[in-house]
């Protein structure tokens, strides 16, 4: 099923799911039934999760001027730093 994308001259655009390729031209407006056309968009393209768009605008900006760490966070030296995880310590030695 594709995702096509119709604009009515009343109630602005509105999405539709159909099988590809048969999507009509012009549809009835999802709300008040008066026509629509169909309008061609960027491959759900838009539809990305804020979380991920924050992600990937952090990620990109990082590369031009990362973020300097000078200490740990929540303190600094040695005795800031987490206790170790207590599951190694039953493994074997050698």
């Amino acid at each position: 099923m594709a995702i096509y994308e119709y604009l009515c001259p009343d109630c602005g655009p509105f999405d539709v799911s159909l099988p590809m390729g048969t999507a009509p031209e012009t549809g009835a407006c999802s709300a008040c039934e008066g026509p629509a056309r169909r309008r061609f968009s960027g491959p759900n393209l838009r539809r990305v999760h804020p979380a991920l768009a924050a992600g990937l605008a952090g990620e990109e900006r990082s590369r031009e001027a990362p973020e300097v760490v000078r200490a740990p966070r929540g303190g600094t030296g040695p005795a800031a730093a987490r206790p170790p995880h207590p599951a190694p310590a039953h493994l074997p030695r050698p």
